[in-house]
C-alpha cells in the first residue's frame, strides 16, 4: 500500500514537471518569437493596413491590440503605431481604451481557467494563502503600481493578476496607472509619424525623443522600487499572521 502511494506521488510529481517545464518553453518560445524582426514587420504591416482604413480605423486597432494582448505580443510596437496614426490625443485614448480591455480579457482567461488550480495548491499552503489574500486587501494599490512601470511584463501580469484574488474593480482602477507610460509612449511615435521608423534603431534619434526616453526610465526606476517596497511589506506582514 505505502508502495503505490509512493508511485502515485511521484507520478504526480513527474507530471508536474513535465508541465512547468512545457508552459515555460512555451512561454520562452513566445518572447522569442514576439521579439523577432519578422513579429515586428507584420505588425508594422498591420499598422499600415489600419491606418488605410478611414472611420474603421480605431475599431480595427483596438480589435488587433487586444488579439496581441492574449497572445502575448508586445505592444510597445502598436502604442508607438497608435501614436503615429492617430496623433497624441486619440492615440493615447484609443490605445488605453485597447489596453483595458485586452487586459481584462486576458484577466478572464487567467481567473476561470487557472484560479482553481491555485485555489487547490493554496489549499495545502497556508503561507501562499495568506498572502494571495494580503494582497487583494491592497489589490488597487499593487495593481497601480505595477501599471505605472512599463519594467513589469504587462502581458503576463494581466495574467498573473487573475489568478489572484484582487477584484475586477480593482484590477481596473489600477491599470488606469497604465496612463503616464501611455501617453508618452504615443508622444514618441507621435514625434516619429512613420510607421516604418516604429520599432527601428532610429526612433530616439531626436532630443525630444531622448528626453521622453529617460523620462519612462525615471518613472519605471521610481515605480519598481515603490511597489517592491510595498509587496514586501506586505508578504512579510502576511507571513506573519499565517504563523
Amino acid at each position: 500500500m505505502a508502495k503505490e502511494r509512493i508511485q502515485d506521488y511521484a507520478r504526480v510529481k513527474f507530471k508536474r514537471i513535465v508541465l512547468f517545464f512545457s508552459i515555460a518553453l512555451l512561454l520562452a518560445l513566445l518572447i522569442v518569437a514576439t521579439r523577432s524582426a519578422c513579429v515586428q514587420d507584420v505588425l508594422r504591416t498591420v499598422l499600415m493596413r489600419i491606418e488605410d482604413l478611414g472611420w474603421w480605423g480605431p475599431v480595427a486597432f483596438v480589435a488587433t491590440y487586444n488579439l496581441a494582448t492574449v497572445l502575448f505580443v508586445p505592444g510597445s510596437v502598436l502604442t508607438l503605431g497608435g501614436g503615429a496614426i492617430f496623433g497624441l490625443w486619440w492615440g493615447s485614448v484609443y490605445v488605453f481604451a485597447a489596453s483595458i480591455l485586452g487586459a481584462v480579457f486576458a484577466f478572464a482567461i487567467g481567473r476561470y481557467l487557472c484560479r482553481d488550480r491555485v485555489v487547490k495548491y493554496m489549499e495545502s499552503h497556508p503561507k501562499f494563502k495568506a498572502l494571495d489574500r494580503a494582497v487583494s486587501q491592497q489589490g488597487l494599490k499593487i495593481v497601480f503600481l505595477t501599471r505605472l512601470c512599463p519594467l513589469f511584463p504587462f502581458n503576463l501580469l494581466n495574467y498573473a493578476l487573475g489568478i489572484t484574488q484582487v477584484s475586477l474593480k480593482d484590477y481596473v482602477l489600477g491599470s488606469f496607472g497604465m496612463i503616464p507610460g501611455t501617453i508618452m509612449y504615443v508622444y514618441s511615435g507621435s514625434l516619429v509619424g512613420d510607421i516604418a521608423a516604429i520599432g527601428t534603431e532610429t526612433l530616439y534619434t531626436n532630443p525630444q525623443d531622448s528626453a521622453v526616453k529617460w523620462l519612462i526610465n525615471i518613472i519605471s526606476f521610481i515605480a519598481t522600487v515603490a511597489v517592491t517596497m510595498s509587496i514586501t511589506r506586505i508578504a512579510r506582514k502576511a507571513l506573519d499572521e499565517s504563523v
